[in-house]
């Protein structure tokens, strides 16, 4: 599955094209909209993987595009906020603790309070990384953001060996990009405007993954997609 989705770029006409593109709207991210683009980008891999699609998407249809990756980008969000709020609601309960016990036994149960925080943060952040690709691509099937929230049916997808498998590849290609890319900065802006580069590039590739498993794991109704305009028996 790695080598068919680091080939799966490279199988388009335009690939060079796409990955520059997408490089550049990852590097200007820090704007928002090309952030949104690029994220819409992902939801087209999404779409056309899991509807066993063998051609990548290219960038087009710029407005529909930014539309998917809004909605892509909300369920990113909320998914990755809730993690940070109880992280930070205990902790802060925990250091308000501390300040207002006023000794030494007060602060030490505040500060393993706040250590507490930190950890179900963390641990509650990992359990988002791992939900978030089934979400994204429940919403992507549905074409509704509330499916991205759909736990009952993200949670029989999530269970399976076959996501674990799949989540676990895709994080295999992301982590390698971020390796390559650590390696890769070392060379002054050159070698981080590469990175970026490199990291759009796994990051279809990933998608590419989590299509492919949602596909196996969850059938997807091949009917829509395959029907086009113009195929219509007449009447």
């Amino acid at each position: 599955m790695i080598e068919e989705s680091l080939r799966y770029l490279r199988s388009s006409e335009e690939w060079i094209k796409t990955v520059l593109i997408g490089g550049v709207l990852t590097l200007f991210g820090i704007l928002i909209i090309p952030l949104f683009i690029v994220v819409g980008y992902y939801v087209r891999v999404l779409r056309g993987t899991m509807h066993d699609e063998s051609e990548p998407p290219v960038f087009d249809d710029w407005g529909e595009m930014l539309m998917d990756g809004l909605k892509g980008f909300a369920i990113y969000l909320v998914y990755g906020l809730i993690p940070g709020i109880i992280g930070a609601v205990i902790a802060f309960v925990g250091v308000g603790g501390a300040v207002a016990g006023n000794s030494g036994a007060a602060g030490v149960v505040g500060g393993l309070v706040a250590l507490v925080g930190f950890l179900v943060a963390l641990v509650l952040g990992l359990a988002a990384a791992y939900v978030v690709p089934a979400a994204l691509a429940n919403f992507v099937e549905k074409d509704d953001v509330m499916a991205g929230f759909a736990f009952g049916e993200i949670r029989d997808v999530i269970t399976t060996k076959a996501y674990a498998m799949g989540w676990l590849t895709a994080f295999a290609l992301l982590l390698g990009a971020g390796i390559l890319t650590s390696v890769l900065s070392i060379v002054p802006i050159i070698g981080t405007v590469i990175g970026v580069f490199v990291t759009f590039y796994a990051a279809v590739a990933a998608f590419y993954v989590i299509g492919h498993t949602w596909a196996d794991v969850h059938p997807v109704d091949l009917h829509e997609e395959d029907e086009m305009p113009g195929q219509q028996p007449a009447i």
